[in-house]
């Protein structure tokens, strides 16, 4: 087992298994933020700019249509003050879709509305099976992996495209950022999207079969939508100076908007997820990777994020109801919960997946476009 340390710039520690440092104790995410990922990053009148020239692009290419393009909407931080920016300074005619897991806290159903009523902007909600949608998270939580967010994102994504599909949009606009998303390590979780994965631990662990729950294949989602259809996903929040505390006041003042107490908990199952299971079963504490992104993009310091490392995940009563509620919900009792805290951790290489295939695949487009740079500078 390592040694125990912490990074000297951000907060990251040895939680991430992965986790290296240099001579001066600066960890690997910091290097890498700020060696590759910074100086592509453009926050300022470069970045707008660049967004202007998209943005005139989309609604050229959109001037016959209904809409200029699709964003998925949670009620979280990011997703609502996209819409915000997307609709009252880029101007654009979006179609928001909210996927409805069965885990909707009140105040984001609150925020869903709030925002798309007073920025007009038509919603459609699709609501997953919560049967099939129980089934595989249940069976996420009895593989003892460390993702369960699984089961609600590719679904989110899949369910996003099928309806960006059906009414002929081609862009669609992501509330993925780096100010407040640059730092994640991968050993905390394995991707949502690989259908392979998803369905070998469902096959194992799942009860029924799946039929209306939403899925997209490997071939749909690196071939068909981005290749064939022709579909980008657009990160406007990239280009723009993005303060999440600023965005939260705007928000809270303009649109009724209400915070929910932390990132990603608008779902209570991802609340219950990241603030209790993750650092019971794993030890990781997803504030670390948050609060030490918004270390390295400026918006809070070192000391400020120990602080609000020090606060308490769950107030004793608040975890108590919270836990009966998903338990209940997924249909695992608390013994049986309580022996999968205390079995082996599993990770994603115990159970099928295309890891092996995609990590050959990057391994020839990154070969492909040395020697088309190469063919460039000649």
């Amino acid at each position: 087992m390592k040694q125990y340390q912490i990074c000297t710039h951000c907060i990251m520690d040895t939680s991430d298994p992965d986790i290296t440092f240099d001579s001066n104790g600066v960890c690997n995410h910091c290097r890498t933020f700020e060696e590759q990922v910074k100086p592509h990053w453009h926050p300022d009148s470069t970045g707008k700019h660049m967004l202007d020239k998209i943005v005139e692009k989309i609604k050229l290419e959109n001037r016959q249509n209904e809409y200029d393009c699709i964003i998925g909407i949670s009620g979280g931080v990011d997703s609502s003050y996209l819409a915000y920016v997307a609709k009252k300074q880029l101007r654009l005619r979006l179609l928001a879709v909210h996927v409805d897991g069965g885990w909707n806290s009140e105040i984001a159903v609150r925020n869903i509305e709030n925002i798309c009523k007073k920025l007009e902007i038509d919603l459609y909600t699709h609501v997953v099976d919560w049967d099939e949608m129980n089934d595989v998270q249940a069976a996420f939580i009895r593989s003892g992996l460390a993702n369960l967010d699984v089961p609600q994102d590719h679904a989110f994504f899949a369910a996003l495209y099928s309806y960006a599909v059906k009414n002929n949009i081609k862009y669609v606009l992501s509330g993925s950022n780096i100010a407040t998303e640059g730092i994640l390590p991968f050993a905390w979780g394995y991707m949502a999207m690989d259908l392979k994965h998803l369905e070998g631990v469902h096959q194992r662990f799942g009860k029924m079969k799946l039929k209306s729950y939403p899925r997209v294949n490997l071939f749909k989602y690196l071939v068909y939508y981005p290749r064939i259809r022709g579909m980008k996903v657009v990160k406007p929040l990239n280009f723009l100076p993005y303060n999440k505390q600023e965005a939260m006041e705007l928000l809270e003042s303009e649109l009724g908007w209400q915070y929910y107490g932390g990132k990603h908990f608008e779902s209570r199952f991802t609340k219950f997820f990241q603030a209790f299971y993750l650092p019971v079963k794993f030890g990781y504490d997803k504030r670390r990777a948050h609060l030490s992104s918004l270390i390295v993009s400026g918006q809070t310091t070192r000391e400020e994020a120990l602080q609000e490392m020090s606060k308490e995940l769950y107030q004793t009563d608040e975890l108590r109801e919270d836990k009966e509620y998903v338990l209940r919900k997924l249909d695992i009792t608390e013994d049986e919960f309580d022996a999968i805290l205390k079995a082996p951790n599993k990770s994603f290489r115990d159970y099928p997946s295309h890891h092996d295939f995609l990590q050959i695949g990057r391994k020839i487009v990154g070969k492909l476009r040395k020697i088309m740079n190469i063919h460039k500078t000649q």
